[in-house]
């Protein structure tokens, strides 16, 4: 057995609940910002943050939320969020997020799986949340502002503050995200304090924050990057935290110049535009000291050219649901191209062959595993799913194939089950991707295998293109040809208006494999 431990030294794990970690600085940061919207419509400072979140809870426990319920949350980035997510907490309960953009159909299968009793939610989703709401366990709709009729408005839960209701750190599930999964139904992620708590402290030798930080949090709460990362890591840390409902680049960038943000978390679709939209040099951006990327791999030209435009380092890191979500993060003046860092503190890894079993030396792809606090309790309602998921040593089988490097660094080639196969030969979507994102006439990209009777599967390239540009398959094979290998060449191409992704920045292949 092969086992790549963490280069970072180790680091304790306080024996306490998420939300008595993320507010650990509350007394002593009181009056500074903890978190606002871009817009300055909302505020709280880490002291009034603190008290909403615990009167919160007291008004969730007067109406019999208590450990064993589940509260639904649905709603964009916003202050509030944070109020309702730790205010849950708090009361002994567990919180599962939902996607604001899901139909009442994919909302209400995550409500019932969950076992949900009441939603939180905002005035733009109130129509959906109802219908959503109607067959399942919820009995009460919580409107964060104006709520009509047949809703409870927010401000009317406040009460009395309570102090934590007591729970088993280690074994109570406080949040339930939903993984997605290109093959079925999402599944309920069950994550419990330990593990919120073990992983925020896993980053603190990866993610070095300085004091008077301000950070961007506009990738979506709901997602655990977003949740984790974002909302409760900045928090814990004492960072300012500045929400934004969704994405846009000139209200991202209004926000960096006017609020000074310094650390500016992204998904490679942002990265792109960074690297590329002529807007950005409308805007004074010199406070930014790093942009992290995560949720989908990052091509190493892209990072360069977005880089060298901003003027700062621009990272990624690796992780899951499933991983609270991080297992490898770029430490702080290490970046090495391509790569998702190192293996995060109090965590260790192996790159497994999934036809042998064996574990593969450096230099080597294979399935990666990883085995850390940070590995979720499992799936809910799903044992079978999780023994396939997690085995009986703790190993937890990611289903992306991996490199780790000489250095420790490790680089993911591709998830398992999207690889194409030609002619016998393994060939992988997101090298292509990060090859062909850099012709001038692709704007964005996304490579699937299609069935084909002699090759097996032949890979089918989708592409965007900038305003007014177009590109031809013999251009986009003249590229390939010139760098990769012949299997590896794209057979098929199609122009779309947009590649269909997730929220949290995922090429959703099965959508393209449905066309």
């Amino acid at each position: 057995m092969i086992v790549h431990s963490s280069p970072l030294p180790d680091v304790d794990i306080p024996d306490v609940t998420i939300t008595a970690h993320v507010m650990r600085k509350a007394g002593e940061l009181g009056e500074k910002l903890a978190i606002r919207d871009a817009g300055g419509s909302s505020s709280y400072t880490f002291a009034e943050l603190n008290d909403k979140i615990h009167r919160l809870a007291g008004g969730l426990a007067a109406r019999g939320i208590e450990p064993g319920s589940v509260v639904g949350l649905m709603a964009p980035n916003l202050p509030e969020y944070a109020v309702v997510f730790h205010g849950v907490a708090v009361a002994g309960a567990a919180v599962t997020t939902v996607n604001p953009t899901y139909g009442p159909q994919e909302v209400r299968h995550q409500l019932s799986d969950a076992g949900a009793v009441m939603l939180f939610t905002v005035p733009m989703f109130v129509e959906v949340a109802l219908a959503a709401v109607e067959g399942t366990g919820v009995t009460e709709v919580v409107v964060i502002g104006d709520a009509p009729a047949g809703t409870t408005p927010m401000s009317a839960l406040y009460a009395d503050p309570i102090s934590q209701v007591p729970v088993d750190l280690a074994a109570h599930t406080v949040v339930l995200p939903y993984s997605s999964d290109t093959t079925g139904l999402p599944k309920g992620v069950m994550l419990s304090h330990r593990n919120l708590v073990a992983n925020i402290e896993q980053c603190v030798h990866a993610i070095r924050y300085r004091e008077g930080e301000v950070a961007l949090a506009a990738l979506p709460f709901f997602h655990i990057y977003g949740m984790q990362v974002l909302m409760n890591g900045l928090l814990s840390n004492g960072v300012a935290a500045v929400t934004m409902p969704r994405f846009d680049m000139a209200e991202a960038l209004q926000a960096v110049q006017d609020l000074k943000i310094t650390r500016f978390f992204a998904v490679p679709p942002i990265i792109l535009g960074l690297a590329n939209a002529p807007i950005v040099d409308d805007y004074e951006t010199s406070s930014i000291q790093q942009v992290f990327s995560g949720a989908a791999p990052l091509g190493a030209e892209l990072a360069a050219q977005a880089s060298q435009r901003l003027g700062c380092e621009v990272v990624q890191g690796y992780g899951m649901t499933e991983l609270s979500p991080v297992s490898h993060c770029t430490v702080e003046g290490d970046f090495r191209p391509g790569t998702s860092g190192v293996t995060v503190s109090n965590t260790e890894c192996r790159i497994v062959d999934a036809d042998s079993g064996e574990d593969q030396p450096v230099g080597e792809r294979g399935e990666l595993w990883v085995r850390g606090p940070q590995v979720m309790q499992g799936y809910l309602n799903n044992p079978t799913a999780t023994a396939e998921t997690i085995d009986a040593d703790g190993w937890l089988h990611t289903g992306d194939v991996a490199i780790i490097d000489e250095h420790g660094h490790m680089s993911i080639v591709d998830r398992m089950k999207e690889l194409i196969k030609y002619k016998g030969f393994q060939v992988a979507p997101a090298e292509l991707e990060a090859l062909l994102i850099t012709h001038p006439k692709i704007a964005d990209v996304a490579v699937i295998g299609i069935p084909d009777d002699e090759a097996g599967e032949i890979p089918k390239a989708f592409v965007t293109t900038p305003p007014g540009a177009t590109v031809t398959l013999e251009e986009v094979q003249a590229l390939v040809g010139e760098h990769l290998v012949s299997y590896k060449q794209i057979r098929e191409l199609e122009l779309l208006d947009a590649i269909p992704k997730s929220a949290s920045g995922k090429i959703l292949r099965k959508d393209l494999r449905n066309r």
